[in-house]
């Protein structure tokens, strides 16, 4: 006769889901805080269209008003930045194949954050709403 019940030994143990869903969370506000960083620091010192600072350094208004949504982990928040990020990764793309030098590899850098910033917040927003696949 089989044993119905065979013991497997694991030595890592199952992730739980309120860690999974805090490391979504935070990956979610660092990508964005580092999008904002980014967005500042290169139109104002590391590659300004204009010698001096650029008025493009305006374009880092709209991610700080997500900010206070993530921290706050309002679920609306997280499926609006999801929509929202797209624009950020468009101006990347055009300009990480329009600029050059500096300013090319900044734009892969924001291409990178912006995917991360997404993939971070539609993971919250899936294990928030019970929809992970197990």
């Amino acid at each position: 006769m089989m044993p119905l019940l065979m013991q497997t030994t694991d030595p890592s143990p199952p992730a739980s889901p309120s860690a999974a869903l805090a490391l979504t969370r935070w990956l979610a506000v660092g990508s964005l805080l580092a999008l904002i960083a980014l967005g500042l620091a290169w139109e104002l010192w590391l590659a300004p269209l204009r010698p001096g600072g650029s008025w493009l350094v305006v374009k880092v208004v709209p991610l700080c008003l997500p900010l206070a949504g993530l921290l706050r982990n309002r679920l609306y928040t997280y499926r609006w930045v999801t929509l929202m990020v797209w624009i950020y990764f468009a101006e990347g793309v055009v300009r990480a194949y329009g600029d050059r030098a500096l300013s090319s590899r900044l734009a892969w850098a924001e291409i990178a954050l912006c995917l991360v910033l997404f993939a971070a917040c539609v993971l919250h927003v899936r294990m928030r709403l019970g929809k992970t696949r197990t």
